[in-house]
């Protein structure tokens, strides 16, 4: 009979604390830094213990730094994994296949973009700076892409689109539709963060404060969702699933730009974002359709707007419908149907409204376009003169 290899199956059998103490590497921020695979859970509950250290083939001076914070500082523990871990990754290199991601990208830095700086408050291996220039990218390649196809869409539409396109609630939901789930436990392709207590306030909120009505102070004080700026996060108390995996794709955005350079950061907006269908139409909302206008085809010295029916069935009836149709001259501008003459002429009234906001230019060039090699020379897109109700 042959004896078995107990080596090849014995860590299935131990306790979870043997099994992540035979796999802790500790490493020091120059060179090597301590860090622990553990969950946090597991951290608190071995915090008492000596802490592994692993044998390598170190100098003197070097060996001496590491045996002074294990011994004098015991309480230092580092919940990242070891940056070594991401190659033999078998799930960070299927995300990393999954998403299309430039090879000039190693895993490396893939690994460092799930971990929040909930988690590690340290710079050098914490997601934060990844966030900011991802951040700044999307906003920026969302906000020219929408004035550049809708030059003249109203600001209020334009904040809600941004939202839409790169805003916190759609980036979560992206980061899940990836595979990316949103746990403590770190390693692998889950986001590493720090869980906000259930019942807590989350930190630098902008619920307290109360919502600018006037568009122009939105422009010069709020962000760019229309949204009120919230203050400081602190981290250390932890934050939102929503937050982490939303700061995660920002992350992802920053990274593909510092290592594959602009176009591959492009490309992979164009392809994860752009690419999803967004109805701007429905997130218009006209409180006086009629009155607005009236106003429009004055502002553009077109004749003034005269509601016309144009068909019409079943007036004495329980139920009839009309079909209401807007003139300025002999150009008819939008088209509605409704129930009573008074809901037909306010649907017309949107449809024609919605026409003017929702034009968009044949060929649409962007300004990022121009770094481009080769480009054609710059021409300067359609610039509107605004909406007409503030």
């Amino acid at each position: 009979m042959k004896r078995l290899q107990l080596h090849r199956w014995s860590s299935s059998v131990l306790s979870p604390r043997a099994r992540t103490g035979s796999r802790v590497q500790q490493h020091l921020h120059s060179g090597v830094r301590h860090q622990s695979t553990a969950s946090p859970l597991q951290s608190e509950a071995s915090s008492q213990e000596e802490p592994f250290l692993e044998e390598a083939p170190v100098d003197e001076g070097l060996a001496r730094h590491i045996r002074s914070i294990r011994f004098k500082r015991p309480e230092i523990q580092y919940p990242s994994p070891p940056v070594e871990a991401a190659r033999s990754s078998a799930k960070l290199a299927a995300l990393h296949a999954r998403l299309y991601l430039p090879s000039r990208l190693p895993l490396e830095t893939l690994a460092r973009t799930l971990v929040d700086a909930s988690a590690d408050p340290n710079p050098h291996f914490n997601n934060e700076s990844l966030v900011t220039l991802g951040h700044d990218l999307l906003t920026y390649y969302t906000s020219e892409h929408l004035l550049c196809t809708y030059p003249r869409l109203p600001l209020a539409v334009i904040f809600s689109s941004m939202y839409a396109y790169a805003g916190p609630k759609s980036l979560a939901a992206m980061a899940k539709e990836w595979g990316v789930e949103a746990a403590t436990l770190p390693g692998g392709r889950l986001t590493q963060f720090r869980r906000i207590d259930p019942g807590a306030e989350v930190p630098g909120s902008a619920e307290k404060r109360e919502p600018r009505q006037q568009m122009g102070r939105k422009i010069f004080y709020d962000n760019e969702y229309g949204d009120a700026p919230s203050g400081p996060v602190d981290r250390n108390a932890g934050v939102s699933a929503e937050q982490a995996s939303s700061d995660f794709v920002r992350a992802v955005m920053g990274a593909i730009y510092l290592h594959a350079g602009r176009p591959a950061a492009k490309r992979f907006f164009e392809q994860h974002f752009l690419s999803r269908q967004l109805n701007i139409s429905s997130l218009f909302s006209f409180s006086q359709p009629a009155r607005d206008l009236n106003r429009l085809c004055a502002r553009e010295n077109f004749e003034q707007p005269v509601a016309k029916i144009i068909s019409e069935t079943g007036r004495r009836s329980r139920s009839p419908v009309f079909v209401i149709g807007i003139f300025s001259g002999q150009d008819k501008l939008g088209e509605g149907a409704g129930s009573s003459l008074f809901e037909g002429r306010e649907r017309a009234a949107v449809a024609a409204l919605k026409g003017w906001y929702l034009y968009s230019p044949l060929s649409v060039r962007v300004p990022s376009s121009m770094e481009e090699e080769g480009a054609a020379p710059w021409k300067p897109v359609h610039v509107d003169l605004g909406e007409v109700i503030v």
